[in-house]
């Protein structure tokens, strides 16, 4: 239930998000929404995909080049696989690109190109979870949806001086986050919000004398906004290791493999290997004269530090198993791999 306090804020914020938005290449801005613009649903739907687990300065230029190429959901539909996957090497978590073609898809065949103007709706939709579905349906359609990231949760955790730990506390900042949504401009406010988390409400050292919300924020008047939100500590990463095998053929043809839809880097293009474990077996793709390249690729995943050794070998291109595929050298974009496969030939290139 909103009370006159709870107006009162979201309209103090409202006054401060006209003034002080941030311009981004899928937003459209209060200004233009005064005007009588309406967002496209297309644009802040990929790029809120594009922004799970990435940040807002990683994902501006992969953007860019996504709706210059693909630009409606009908054309990013028709693309073939490999060229998204390729255009989407670099941003990482490679099932939402997978997912991204599902859902353009589904929208197209089933919604007439059209995407659901609803929260029940847009859920309906493959690869759309709890937190887009509310983004998108109060961004691009005006619903009184709660968005809650990770800037809203450090806004709301600050402003109601909230001190149980996180994942933990989602449900209660979702409420008080809840209380706040107004019916009107609920799309611009839930930006606001974000804007505030990313620009003012920062993680270390918050700008609190600049903030729209400084008055009644209780964790500044508690003195507690620093060590606000707190966390339930993380559990180490453990620590796989494997082997890639990076083979060039004599006519400088490189010899690759896609991987399974389902796992890491799905379906994505990348060098053959052994398994991911603590004790790796080597598996070399074909025989041929494999030398250990010097170095060692490291790189993270959500859930596991990935240390590789790489193995390289020239040949001629006779008795190459059927699931390996034949990269011309004209046609090979060391651009288009995923980031650990990148590194592994930056690695065996520079040597």
């Amino acid at each position: 239930m909103r009370d006159s306090f709870d107006f009162t804020v979201s309209a103090a914020l409202l006054e401060w998000y006209d003034r002080n938005a941030r311009a981004m290449p899928w937003r459209t801005g209060p200004a233009e929404r005064a005007a009588g613009v309406r967002p496209d649903p297309y644009r802040v739907w990929l790029s809120e995909v594009m922004l799970q687990q990435t940040t807002v300065a990683a994902v501006r230029d992969f953007f860019l080049r996504f709706v210059t190429r693909w630009p409606t959901v009908q054309a990013l539909a028709a693309a073939p696989d490999e060229q998204v996957m390729g255009e989407w090497a670099g941003l990482g978590y490679y099932a939402r690109a997978r997912n991204l073609l599902k859902c353009a898809r589904v929208v197209t065949r089933d919604h007439n190109g059209q995407f659901p103007d609803t929260y029940d709706g847009l859920l309906k939709l493959p690869g759309i979870g709890p937190y887009t579905a509310a983004a998108i349906s109060a961004i691009a359609f005006d619903q009184p949806e709660t968005v809650l990231d990770g800037n809203v949760e450090r806004v709301m955790a600050r402003f109601y001086d909230i001190h149980a730990p996180l994942p933990g506390s989602k449900p209660l900042l979702k409420e008080k986050a809840s209380v706040l949504t107004p019916s009107n401009r609920p799309g611009d406010y839930a930006q606001a919000v974000m804007d505030l988390g990313a620009t003012i409400c920062t993680p270390k050292s918050p700008a609190c004398g600049i903030c729209p919300l400084r008055e009644p924020c209780k964790a500044r008047i508690a003195g507690t906004q620093a060590d606000l939100p707190r966390k339930t500590p993380k559990k180490p990463k453990p620590t796989r290791h494997g082997h890639v095998y990076i083979a060039r053929m004599s006519d400088g043809a490189m010899l690759l493999e896609r991987r399974p839809d389902k796992g890491l880097l799905g379906g994505m293009l990348g060098w053959p290997g052994s398994e991911w474990a603590d004790d790796p077996v080597e598996h070399p793709p074909l025989a041929a004269d494999w030398k250990m390249v010097p170095g060692e690729v490291r790189h993270t995943f959500t859930h596991f530090h990935l240390i590789l050794r790489i193995w390289a070998a020239e040949t001629t291109g006779q008795d190459v198993p059927d699931h390996l595929i034949t990269v011309g050298k004209h046609n090979f974009k060391p651009s288009d791999l995923p980031t650990v496969m990148r590194k592994a030939y930056d690695l065996w290139k520079g040597q």
